[in-house]
């Protein structure tokens, strides 16, 4: 069975700063992309950043140069830097595998569960 876990969301400062972590685990081929998204309360789920098996990354244009996300595949893992983050920014911030789970098998999407941060003085 395929896990997707978020961790590191905190209460941070305005133009502080904080790093989210994902680790997906279980038996599975391949990660073909991981994203991260975010839900503020009483708004609609928005996309923040994509990362492929490649390491090519890509953001909408509201989130760039806000957000770096990095990932390391030898460990299944994804980040995302928030970078000068302030209270708009305050959200639960999921994180989606597409996953091959055998070579014969389409990609599936798999979400976490979602890690909070709030951003305040």
């Amino acid at each position: 069975q395929v896990q997707v876990v978020e961790s590191g969301g905190d209460l941070v400062q305005p133009g502080g700063s904080l790093r989210l972590s994902c680790v997906v685990s279980g038996r599975i081929f391949r990660i073909a992309f991981m994203r991260w998204y975010r839900q503020a309360p009483g708004k609609q789920r928005e996309f923040v950043a994509v990362i492929d098996s490649n390491g090519g990354t890509n953001y909408p244009a509201s989130m760039k140069g806000r957000f770096t996300i990095s990932g390391d595949n030898t460990k299944n893992t994804v980040w995302l830097q928030m970078n000068s983050p302030q209270p708009e920014d305050t959200a639960v911030y999921y994180c989606n595998a597409q996953v091959q789970l055998t070579v014969q098998l389409d990609l599936r999407d798999y979400w976490g569960q979602g890690t909070q941060v709030t951003v305040s003085s």
